[in-house]
């Protein structure tokens, strides 16, 4: 294995100079990018209708192209799920990746060509590793196993032709080359098994006798698993059980919220942290620096980028920038253009540039996850740092929460709710709730002008839940996996009302 290890991490050292050369030439690279992306799709359905063999410039693109959300382009999705192609993309798609957000009840269908598949997720998984080989060239990855958290897919037949749907993991474990298999666990039968229940046991019993020395995963689902090894094997943390685990490389959620909880059972000292963004509809970033949450914005994955500033989002004809017009410090909704048939596509998400020389960005929230009951605009990212405050003073620790606007009722002003399942809860939670609203004021104007003398806002209510509140939530909707994840904010009260009816119970 060491031959093994040593050919690898060359390898992966060799990509890096490519990486170096889309941080030196960035609009240089979107541009040929979008100008391939617009020729490919020329003679599709979405290419006559749009008449892309006369677009000539990104400005012209920009003007006659509309956003899209998936509502928009869900009836041409409908259509490539039942056997049509040449619709948004020119080659064939069968692949689906099934995605139900965060706050949508319905499941989403992002179309995934053999192109995306192997131009942006593919090449997204061998990055991450290279870009770790070059942060840590003595690593010893390649010796043993990595051990990956994947999801279930549905096959379906349609006129002799097998069309498969579900987690995007388990449809890159699906189309994984034959050579893969030796140097990941759990084998491909358990990884795709559907009932997560049944799965992590089976994982944690099928693994603990590999040497794992690296993991990928969402925090949440990764964590149950570890817990559950530690409870099979008695042992007091992780590195007991694999003494070569060197990293875990984790994205769809913030992070911040459960390092404190990844440190209680792994060893700081001898462990290493990666970030990934990641997403059903293309993999975007990654961690290139070691002390630093920033993440590089990949920009030759076969993705055209865009970014609607904030107060556009409710415009019929809302504007966006491209990528030589953005600034540091302004939050972004990200829109895409993608070789898989997404054009212009709002996906949701928000982030905001920390350096334009390279490109780096944080992911701030969701389009739809932010509180605006009475004007405080409350994103994520504003939450997840106030959180971390309160934590530290009060010597806390959090597994899982949600918040959501109390409205004006019987004469009293609005307030938030705040549902929090502590992993070690506070001494005074009264002190608690005190300390996340200061923190919220010292992170967010609009809130701290909303909170003066209580006038329009009142101070939060902070409930502590009891542990595994969010687990039998998500379990009572039949969305247990890791492409499901509690919603952090919500500007009304459905989730959170749903929560709270099930603690009654």
């Amino acid at each position: 294995m060491a031959l093994i290890n040593s050919v690898l991490s060359w390898l992966m050292k060799k990509r890096f100079h490519q990486i170096e050369l889309f941080m030196k030439y960035p609009h240089e690279v979107q541009l040929e990018w979008f100008n391939k992306l617009i020729n490919n799709a020329a003679n599709t359905e979405w290419g006559k209708k749009f008449d892309y063999s006369s677009i000539q410039s990104r400005e012209t693109f920009r003007e006659r192209v509309p956003v899209n959300d998936y509502e928009s382009l869900k009836p041409y999705i409908d259509r490539l799920r039942k056997g049509e192609q040449n619709i948004l993309w020119n080659t064939e798609i069968k692949l689906f990746a099934k995605s139900s957000g965060t706050t949508s009840e319905r499941s989403k269908f992002i179309p995934v060509s053999q192109e995306a598949l192997e131009e942006c997720h593919f090449k997204g998984g061998k990055d991450m590793l290279s870009m770790y080989c070059n942060n840590y060239p003595d690593t010893l990855i390649f010796d043993g196993r990595g051990l990956a958290m994947g999801g279930s897919h549905n096959i379906t037949e349609i006129n002799n032709e097998n069309y498969y749907d579900g987690d995007l993991s388990a449809l890159i474990v699906q189309n994984l080359p034959y050579w893969a298999e030796f140097i990941r666990v759990p084998k491909k039968s358990v990884a795709l098994m559907d009932k997560w229940e049944e799965k992590i046991e089976v994982m944690a019993t099928s693994t603990i006798n590999h040497d794992v020395t690296n993991i990928l995963g969402v925090p949440s689902w990764t964590l149950l698993l570890l817990r559950r090894i530690l409870e099979l094997t008695g042992k007091k943390n992780i590195m007991e059980v694999w003494p070569n685990l060197e990293v875990f490389f984790h994205g769809g959620v913030n992070f911040s919220p459960y390092r404190s909880q990844f440190d209680e059972i792994i060893p700081p000292e001898s462990m290493n942290y990666m970030e990934t963004y990641n997403a059903s509809e293309g993999f975007f970033g990654l961690q290139d620096r070691t002390g630093s949450s920033e993440l590089l914005l990949m920009l030759d994955y076969g993705i055209y980028y865009e970014f609607m500033p904030m107060d556009q989002l409710d415009q019929e004809h809302p504007k966006t920038l491209f990528l030589d017009e953005v600034e540091t410090g302004v939050n972004y909704a990200l829109v895409i253009s993608t070789n898989a048939g997404l054009w212009r596509y709002l996906i949701g998400d928000t982030i905001r540039f920390t350096s334009i020389d390279p490109y780096r960005v944080k992911i701030t929230g969701r389009t739809k996850t932010f509180i605006n009951a009475v004007g405080e605009e409350l994103i994520e990212d504003n939450a997840i740092k106030a959180l971390s405050v309160a934590c530290s003073k009060c010597h806390s620790e959090i597994a899982e929460f949600t918040a959501a606007p109390v409205y004006f009722a019987s004469g009293e002003n609005a307030s938030h709710e705040w549902l929090i399942e502590f992993e070690n809860p506070p001494e005074n939670l009264e002190y608690f709730a005190e300390t996340l609203d200061n923190a919220l004021k010292s992170l967010n104007s609009d809130y701290e002008a909303k909170r003066y003398h209580n006038m329009v806002l009142r101070p939060p209510v902070v409930r502590s839940v009891p542990s595994k509140t969010f687990y039998n939530w998500l379990k009572a909707k039949n969305k247990l996996g890791g492409q499901h994840k509690v919603p952090r904010l919500s500007n009304d009260r459905k989730h959170i009302e749903e929560i709270l009816e099930l603690i009654d119970r």
